[in-house]
Formats: C-alpha cells, sequence, structure tokens
C-alpha cells in the first residue's frame, strides 16, 4: 500500500438495506489528502494489510465477506466451517474497506459494486460466480395488477433510488412500452418500511420491495400479494441472455494468484452450500437464524422467493455482462464508468 493513502468517500444508495444486503450502487470516489489523521489511518492500514499478508501466506483459513440476505443466506452450510472465518456485515459501506485493505479474501457484494470494485482498485477483483438472481417484486393490496400495462397511471413507492431497483424498474416499464415519467408516478422511500407504511395509506398504490422484505411484510400483512416479479419480467424483455442479477461473488485478484487451488474448492463448497440452502430449507433456515443474518421463520419462508443460485464460467459472464451493459446504458457511473474487462470473469 502507498504511503500516500487513497481516501475512498463512499456514497452507498441502499437499493434494499440490511434484510437483503444484496443490492446497492455506490460511487466510490477517491481523493488524496495530506492530514495527520489521514496518514495514521494510513499507517493502521498498512499494519492490517501486513497482518493479511501474514495470514495468507500459511494458507490455513479464507476470510470471507458477506452481507446479510440472500448473499449470505446462500453460503448457510459454510458459516460453521473452520476452514472459512466469516465477516457477516449490513451494507456495502462496510465490506468495500474490508476488500481494499485485504480484510476479506473473498466477498459476496451486490453485483454492480463488483464492476466499480474492479475498476477502482486496478482491476484487484474478479467476479467467481453469480449468487443471487433477481430478488424485487411488486406488491398490492387486492388483485389489480396483472400485468405491467396495468401499472399506468399508478403510484409505485420504492427504495433504491440512484440504485438497482429505480434501473430494472424503468427497464422493465420502458420494455413494456411505459414512459417512468409520465405514465406512472415513482416515489422513492428511504427504507422500505416507509414503502410498506405507504402502501398502508394509499390502497391504490403499488410498492417495490426485495426478497426476503417481501416475506416480512406478506407475514405482517395479510392483504398484499405479489403481482409481477421484476426478474420473470426482465428475462422476457432481453434477447442478449442477460438476467436481473442483483448479487456476485468476488475474489482479490492479489489473493487469487497465491490460492488458486483454495478458491476453486471453495468455489465447490459454495456451490453444494447453495444446493443444500435450496433443497433443505428448514435446516438451512435454522442455521440462517442462528448467525443472525435474518430470522430463521423469515429465511424458511423466502428461501424459495430469494433466487439463490452458483452460476460460474461462461454462463455467469454472459448474464452477467448483460446486466452491467443495461446499466451502463442507463447510468456508466452505477458500474464504475465503463464496463468491466474480459479478465475481471474468473474462469477455472
Amino acid at each position: 500500500m502507498k504511503k500516500k493513502t487513497l481516501s475512498w468517500l463512499m456514497t452507498a444508495v441502499l437499493g434494499v438495506g440490511a434484510l437483503t444486503g444484496s443490492i446497492a450502487s455506490a460511487d466510490i470516489v477517491f481523493a488524496e489528502e495530506q492530514s495527520e489523521e489521514t496518514e495514521a489511518a494510513g499507517e493502521e492500514a498498512e499494519e492490517a494489510d501486513a497482518a493479511a499478508d501474514e495470514t495468507d501466506s500459511d494458507g490455513s483459513v479464507m476470510k470471507i465477506g458477506a452481507m446479510k440476505g440472500p448473499t449470505a443466506m446462500g453460503m448457510a452450510q459454510l458459516l460453521d466451517d473452520e476452514n472459512y472465518d466469516f465477516s457477516i456485515v449490513a451494507s456495502p459501506d462496510e465490506i468495500v474497506p474490508m476488500i481494499v485493505q485485504g480484510q476479506v479474501d473473498v466477498a459476496a457484494v451486490p453485483s454492480n459494486l463488483a464492476s466499480v470494485l474492479y475498476q477502482k482498485t486496478d482491476k484487484n477483483v474478479s467476479v467467481l460466480a453469480v449468487n443471487t438472481l433477481g430478488i424485487l417484486y411488486l406488491v398490492e393490496n387486492g388483485d389489480s395488477i396483472q400485468s405491467v400495462e396495468d401499472l399506468k397511471g399508478k403510484t409505485i413507492y420504492a427504495s433504491g433510488k440512484g440504485a438497482t431497483p429505480e434501473y430494472a424498474l424503468n427497464s422493465v416499464l420502458e420494455s413494456n412500452g411505459l414512459d417512468p415519467e409520465k405514465d406512472v408516478t415513482i416515489e422513492y422511500k428511504s427504507e422500505h418500511a416507509e414503502v410498506v407504511a405507504a402502501l398502508a395509506e394509499d390502497q391504490t398504490a403499488v410498492g417495490l420491495l426485495p426478497q426476503p422484505f417481501v416475506t416480512t411484510a406478506l407475514m405482517k400483512n395479510e392483504n398484499l400479494r405479489v403481482a409481477l416479479d421484476l426478474n420473470e419480467l426482465w428475462e422476457s424483455s432481453v434477447t442478449d441472455g442477460s438476467k436481473l442479477v442483483t448479487g456476485v461473488v468476488i475474489a482479490r485478484n492479489d489473493y487469487l494468484k497465491e490460492h488458486e487451488a483454495d478458491v476453486d474448492a471453495f468455489m465447490d463448497a459454495y456451490k453444494a452450500s447453495v444446493e443444500f440452502v435450496n433443497s433443505d430449507t428448514e435446516a438451512a433456515a435454522e442455521i440462517i437464524g442462528n448467525h443472525d443474518i435474518i430470522p430463521a421463520e423469515v429465511a424458511a419462508k423466502a428461501i424459495p422467493e430469494c433466487s439463490i443460485v452458483f452460476m460460474e464460467g461462461d454462463e455467469m459472464q454472459t448474464i452477467l455482462s448483460g446486466y452491467l451493459n443495461t446499466l451502463n446504458e442507463q447510468n456508466p457511473e452505477t458500474i464504475g464508468g465503463q464496463l468491466p474487462d474480459e479478465d475481471f470473469y474468473y474462469k477455472r
């Protein structure tokens, strides 16, 4: 690490919040600072990197970062494995410095944030696999919404302004012939709870919510129902084979180069864990609850709707590159300014 450190001023626009930890947009701004405070922070970071290097050298324990929600839920079978040391946090702005400073070797992050990190760390991250697909749903009171066309004239409450939810919603509306600025009224809230509260006050409105928050809301309000699945709508509107990719798992390239066999073994274990979570939801939910990711009773109901997957290789590149390209067309800054190169995609 350079002695003159780069301070990260990160504005994380959370598209889902702590419950999901899967969707976000992050503009990461680098600025050189000369203050004593920054120098002190730099020295602390250097010490942390040195300690991390020592840990890496013995190859004994892989340090993994994940966020509460579907990205961490898919790792349930690995959480008590002594070969892995997990740090589970609530939001992207917590996990970014852990990746940059080498405090974690592998991390599950929002898909667009992986691209941002690739651009802003001099290409020091590679994406290993897609681990979460679309978890965004439109919910309503009643059953008036049967298709995208039925949204015309409606008010849609959502969280995630300037993040994946906004771009996904706009893309789906436009592909179905609706103008997001003229045909619907979209009101963005800062938190999911505000969306649910708005729906309670306006019985004719529609809410955009992620899993597992949808499940939590449905458990609390029997009048709510899932009207439309944004993932299905996305897939039906594209021709490039892309999907609505909300989460990926990445590795630091400096770690990957020294521990490729360990990373490949982790990928095998992670794939098996995803299969376990999707096939034995009750057992997985118990583990998830024990690790305070989300409550077990919510996890048991939400897992089937969370689109927890493990996709690698060419399949991963096809669906992720198409998704990133769509975000790039709407706002390049959401993916770090430009599309990542071919070497962003790790293939074993």
